[in-house]
């Protein structure tokens, strides 16, 4: 975190309070599996395998979303270029807006699908070809360097190098709580407010289109 900018960091935690956002909703709209947090859909994958619970095909299935949506974030990543931080929000909008009328037809489980795939998508917002430099929807590997960095201070070096680790985190934290409460009093029309929340994010982020001027050179 420490070498992205204000204005990075700041997009990196709001897409983090996204993410926990979302997930809350799928984790209750599918009765304890995750639409972000692979490693417990992976532990409820080995569970639901060792107990012959049809929980293992469920947990496979979202792990499954969640891949196909890194691999066509990734895909697109490509072609779009140094556009791709326009184009990834503008999918994911697109998919949670898609999750939310599947959510108005009590199609639950297909609204959790499109759930995961947007969270594979948004993972691809701050990659750099295969490098992934912030993961945005899972925490455990921040919790580490909070926790290492709460050591370097203790040991007088960076005194305050944990803090913008600790703001990712919580944004997932408070992401999560918001989606708790919003699907608990909206349903899953919850969603729609995380799509607007991702057309936000492509509209903050688009680039602005240079315009030319005469004898310029760019006509």
């Amino acid at each position: 975190m420490k070498s992205f900018d204000r204005h990075d960091r700041l997009l990196a935690i709001g897409l983090s309070a996204l993410a926990g956002y979302v997930d809350a909703i799928g984790f209750l709209a599918t009765g304890g599996f995750f639409v972000s947090f692979m490693s417990g859909n992976s532990t409820r994958l080995g569970v639901g395998i060792a107990e012959m619970s049809a929980n293992a095909a469920v947990a496979a299935m979202l792990i499954g979303s969640f891949l196909t949506g890194v691999v066509a974030g990734s895909l697109i990543g490509r072609v779009a270029g140094n556009r791709h931080r326009e184009i990834v929000p503008l999918l994911l909008a697109g998919l949670l807006a898609a999750a939310a009328l599947l959510g108005q037809f009590q199609l639950l489980w297909a609204s959790a699908v499109l759930m995961a795939v947007a969270m594979g998508v948004e993972n691809i917002f701050f990659a750099e070809g295969t490098e992934v430099r912030i993961g945005l929807t899972y925490m455990t590997g921040r919790l580490v360097k909070i926790g290492q960095m709460i050591a370097a201070a203790l040991a007088g070096e960076d005194r305050w190098g944990w803090v913008p680790h600790l703001l990712l985190w919580s944004g997932l934290l408070a992401g999560g709580a918001a989606g708790a409460v919003a699907f608990i009093l909206f349903g899953s029309d919850a969603l729609w407010a995380a799509a607007a929340a991702a057309l936000g994010i492509a509209v903050v982020t688009r680039r602005p289109v240079a315009v030319a001027e005469p004898g310029s050179g760019l006509d």
